[in-house]
């Protein structure tokens, strides 16, 4: 992976000014530089330098995990622009646009879920006939033996 450019020293960040500015703690910076989600430079004494840009992709990143993304689905995201560039916001209108699709469809799934909560709560797992979460109808005695519920659905 490509570094920045050594950057001018008065414009340059340390890590501890990203992690006061971002909120986001050093070790967090130090996890998202190894995940590739963010980049920096390297001064003469070796100390780590990023550019003010940097707070841009943290606050992206810090919003995206609040919505349950992923970060592999972030660094793919922020690895799509051009040459690795802060995102504008046009760009975020595109990442956000994908984003809410999925986030609809873990709403409508935990929206099901929620709504077959009372029958479970009345149940006390006490009912494996009859629990509309884990084997509703006593279907899953007619698949034969295993862990149907925890296997992948296709």
């Amino acid at each position: 992976m490509a570094l920045h450019k050594a950057l001018p020293t008065d414009r340059a960040l340390t890590v501890g000014q990203v992690a006061a500015r971002s909120g986001v703690s050093v070790t967090a910076l130090h996890f998202y530089e190894s995940r590739g989600l963010i980049q920096s430079s390297r001064n003469a004494g070796n100390q780590r330098r990023y550019a003010r840009d940097v707070l841009r992709r943290v606050s992206l990143i810090k919003v995206a995990q609040s919505l349950g993304i992923p970060l592999a689905e972030i660094h793919q995201a922020l690895m799509a622009l051009p040459e690795g560039r802060t995102p504008t916001a046009a760009d975020w209108a595109r990442m956000s646009e994908r984003w809410k699709n999925e986030l609809d469809e873990r709403i409508a799934r935990l929206s099901k879920l929620r709504d077959k909560l009372n029958g479970c709560i009345g149940c006390g797992c006490l009912s494996m006939e009859t629990c509309p979460l884990r084997n509703q109808g006593d279907v899953l005695g007619d698949q034969g033996p295993g862990p149907h519920l925890l296997e992948p659905e296709s």
